[in-house]
């Protein structure tokens, strides 16, 4: 098993930065690949982030790309989205997940979930 609980979410105006923070416990992290998912208000979920096990390997969704950066240091056993240049259609619940060992692009590829943490952009 793998928890995992999120932080750093809140309300920012459009044009302004947020971190996330994703804290694992539980099996050796460095052994999973990370991901961030969010999910809009009436929409269904969109993988925006995902990282190797290493950290060699990332992926981003269109929609994010040249904003976002995800990063971890699998000595925190912590895995982070640096999300700028923040837009209104960015607001979301923002979930991390996990899955052993190899990097998907599919929100449904995912084992492990975090509770979520709310951002709000305002226009």
């Amino acid at each position: 098993q793998v928890q995992l609980v999120e932080s750093g979410g809140g309300l920012v105006q459009a044009g302004g930065a947020l971190r996330l923070s994703c804290a694992a416990s539980g099996r050796t992290f460095s052994s999973y690949a990370m991901g961030w998912v969010r999910q809009a208000q009436q929409k269904g979920r969109e993988f925006v982030a995902g990282i190797s096990w290493s950290g060699g390997s990332t992926y981003y969704a269109d929609s994010v790309k040249g904003r976002f950066t995800i990063s971890r240091d699998n000595a925190k056993n912590t895995v982070y989205l640096q999300m700028n240049s923040l837009k209104p259609e960015d607001t979301a619940v923002y979930y991390c997940a996990a899955r052993y060992k190899f990097l998907r692009s599919g929100s449904n590829e995912y084992d492990y979930w975090g509770q979520g943490t709310q951002v709000t952009v305002s226009s």
